[in-house]
């Protein structure tokens, strides 16, 4: 019997058959399923497997290179944590959406194809939706529907692009494309959205705070990620991504530090590391994959830590908002210890992961001569110092005493924590076993004088500006206001307007009807005495072409319906 099936299944089928488990065996089978998939991943040969043929293209549904290979590591030990982080809880439901997620970012990831990677794709997104719809609140079903329909749509793009990709290519293999091929920039876009590109990011800071204390944390990793990983895979090197990557590391900065609730704090923070990695695969060199993939896989784990904290405190609390909090370190100081770590490794301190990964980026900048790009992500360092460093744990477990006294964070939640900070120092302190996993050799020391010094001369000057704001009362206050983005856009203008539209066809409509005799029967009846087969989607098509135009009805279903939760 081969076992050169998809890794993916192990983690899809675990969570389709986990609520026909109960009680011990159930919190059993959370541990070992993410286990016996990661055996199954090491075990797995180098190579194209499960290949076959689909209306005369070879679809490949494992492609296992180094490139897939350190996302599937990252993806599985994050899933390993989530089962231990959401060990406590009762809701099978979401544990059981949360193996189908992962499993369906790590069947894209290892996806030869872009058929197979589409199918995964919309999985993503279907079974992640579930995870926001969990906290059972008017605004997380509204949230999630705009979530489920952006990526939906997402899917959409994709396939439609994969389509006129295959017919000027003849192969719908999923490989480096070049944006002047037919169909290629609306994959690009496709895969924009799911890296969360400026204008295309609204349904991160909608959505994931609007789930649960486990759901976020999930959500924090796979969905992003596996944008990039589709960007490194197919668009390595393509030059706009380091423009469009050098504005996503800054404008969420400038949100992240008015933002009250803490958690959406961490995913425009998460925004703004999203913007190094896109940086990275657009300078394309070797050194800047690695740094992007680097990056990517010290994030899942410093970012999913940040999150446990303020999911520990939430459950424990009741709330995140940073005016509410504060002093939570006398009830919970491990959960306050573990959110400092976090904060250094985001922030890139010497000796945490942050600080070994962003560092090939940053190199790979200025070899390449990109001196502006390198002095805007120098910029967006020291941001990131500022909300995720020090705001998130001063605000929620120091600044004043809110007169919160709780227990701390459950057994398990401090376990998965655990483990996160001790993979965090671990990569920090030893880089050049990190290094080895990573798709091309490294030849390239973090720990240079010049490095250190110069990353600690920002940390010290971006912490005694943060000082001195405050002080000074300069520095914005925690207010309970609502941020507004470029999501006005479709809240408001384009749902007025999309409303005004439709009043006017109605109207139109209801005119027609009444001028022509028999009302609305003689109506049909005219359209049917004169309507002839001639017309465009009357014609016979090949299969694929129909699929195009279904796809493309269905994505003007879905932008007019998204319109209607809006607010």
């Amino acid at each position: 019997m081969t076992l050169n099936f998809p890794t993916a299944f192990i983690l899809i089928l675990g969570g389709l058959i986990l609520p026909f488990f109960s009680g011990s065996l159930r919190k059993l089978c959370l541990i070992f399923i993410p286990v016996i998939a990661f055996v199954h991943l090491l075990i797995l040969p180098t190579g194209l497997h499960g290949e076959l043929q689909f209306i005369g293209y070879t679809l490949s549904s494992v492609r296992v290179d180094k490139l897939s290979q350190i996302f599937g590591y990252v993806f599985l030990i994050a899933a390993f944590l989530n089962a231990i982080y959401a060990w406590h809880s009762d809701d099978v439901l979401q544990q059981s959406a949360t193996f189908v997620y992962a499993g369906s970012a790590i069947g894209a990831v290892f996806a030869g194809d872009l058929i197979t990677l589409f199918i995964f794709w919309e999985l993503t997104a279907i079974s992640s939706v579930i995870l926001i719809w969990a906290r059972r609140t008017d605004r997380a079903y509204k949230s999630g529907m705009r979530y489920l329909i952006t990526h939906i749509l997402s899917g959409m793009l994709l396939l439609i692009g994969a389509i006129f990709y295959s017919k000027s290519q003849g192969s719908i293999e999923f490989t480096s494309m070049s944006l002047d091929q037919p169909g290629v920039i609306l994959i690009f876009i496709a895969f924009g959205v799911k890296s969360a590109f400026p204008l295309l990011h609204n349904w991160l800071h909608d959505a994931y705070p609007e789930s649960t204390e486990i759901g976020t944390v999930a959500l924090s990793v796979f969905s992003t990620k596996l944008g990039i990983y589709a960007l490194a895979r197919g668009f390595a090197g393509t030059e706009i991504l380091i423009f469009i990557g050098a504005v996503m590391a800054t404008f969420p900065i400038f949100y992240a530090v008015i933002e009250n609730d803490l958690r959406r704090v961490l995913t425009y923070s998460l925004n703004n590391q999203l913007g190094f990695m896109v940086v990275g695969i657009g300078i394309g060199t070797e050194l800047a994959i690695n740094g992007a993939v680097a990056h990517a896989f010290a994030h899942i784990l410093y970012k999913s830590l940040l999150f446990m904290s303020m999911g520990a405190v939430l459950f424990r609390v009741g709330t995140v908002n940073g005016s509410d909090l504060g002093g939570l370190y006398k009830s919970m100081p491990w959960t306050a210890f573990f959110c400092i770590i976090g904060a250094a490794s985001i922030s890139a301190f010497p000796l945490f992961s942050g600080f070994v990964a962003k560092s090939l980026i940053m190199s790979a900048a200025l070899y390449q001569d990109h001196v502006l790009v390198w002095l805007v992500l120098l910029f967006a360092s020291a941001g990131v110092f500022h909300h995720a460093g020090i705001k998130i744990p001063f605000f929620a477990f120091f600044a004043h005493d809110s007169g919160f006294r709780c227990k701390e964070a459950p057994l398990n939640m401090l376990i998965a924590m655990s483990i996160a900070a001790t993979i965090c120092v671990g990569i920090g302190c030893f880089p050049n076993l990190f290094y080895m996993l990573l798709p091309y050799p490294v030849s390239y020391e973090p720990y240079t004088s010049s490095h250190v010094l110069s990353q600690l001369q920002l940390l010290v000057f971006s912490a005694l500006a943060f000082a001195f704001l405050m002080r000074t009362g300069v520095y914005p206050p925690e207010l309970k206001s609502v941020n507004l983005d470029s999501d006005w856009l479709y809240r408001v203008f384009l749902k007025n307007l999309t409303l005004k539209f439709q009043q006017h066809i109605f109207q139109l409509y209801d005119q027609a009807c009444h001028k022509l005799k028999g009302g609305f029967w003689g109506l049909c009846k005219k359209i049917h005495r004169h309507h002839q087969p001639t017309g465009l989607l009357a014609r016979n098509w090949p299969t694929s072409n129909m699929v195009l135009w279904v796809a493309l009805m269905l994505a003007s279903y879905l932008i007019i319906y998204f319109l209607q939760f809006a607010v």
